[in-house]
């Protein structure tokens, strides 16, 4: 399942950076970008839509140069290709992370549920656990889904049916 994303992210960094580990295990955002890496893993193949829309909230929402965003998504791809739960990654966040960053990191999770415009029930459960573990209430984790939800159906279509504008 995580083959072709580790496939891309071999694609897109050079072998040195593959072993350079610029964030270590204490880094809240190695930590959300492994849940996010996992999210977009659940249905199956990431499509390139969904690697974008990594990329790109990796670089706006943590102000990541490309290369940085690279080596943190690989980085977050072989912690989480490691992981047998959420529990790991969530406890860094909340030692981190406000409320605030919090909620944040579960509006992203969401982005990229939505990014192939298709929810799948194991999407909606990961999120539901890690919302959970993250302190966040069922109604904030909820208004979250449906402001994504709104934002999304509210963008232009692309030729592949997903809204390009959103990447």
């Amino acid at each position: 399942m995580l083959d072709g994303l580790r496939q891309f992210i071999a694609d897109i960094v050079s072998p040195d950076a593959n072993g350079d580990r610029s964030f270590d295990d204490t880094d809240f955002r190695l930590a959300a970008t492994a849940l996010l890496v996992h999210v977009v893993s659940l249905d199956g193949e990431p499509t390139e839509i969904e690697k974008r829309k990594l990329h790109g909230l990796i670089e706006s929402r943590f102000k990541l140069d490309p290369g940085a965003a690279d080596k943190l998504i690989a980085s977050a791809t072989r912690i989480e290709g490691e992981a047998v739960d959420l529990y790991h990654f969530t406890s860094v966040i909340m030692r981190s992370v406000n409320e605030e960053g919090r909620l944040r990191i579960v509006e992203m999770m969401w982005e990229l549920v939505y990014a192939d415009g298709q929810v799948s029930e194991f999407e909606n459960n990961v999120v539901w656990r890690a919302a959970d573990l993250l302190g966040v209430s069922s109604r904030d984790r909820i208004d979250l889904k449906h402001r994504v939800a709104e934002k999304q159906s509210a963008l232009p279509r692309g030729p592949w049916g997903v809204a390009d504008a959103a990447i």
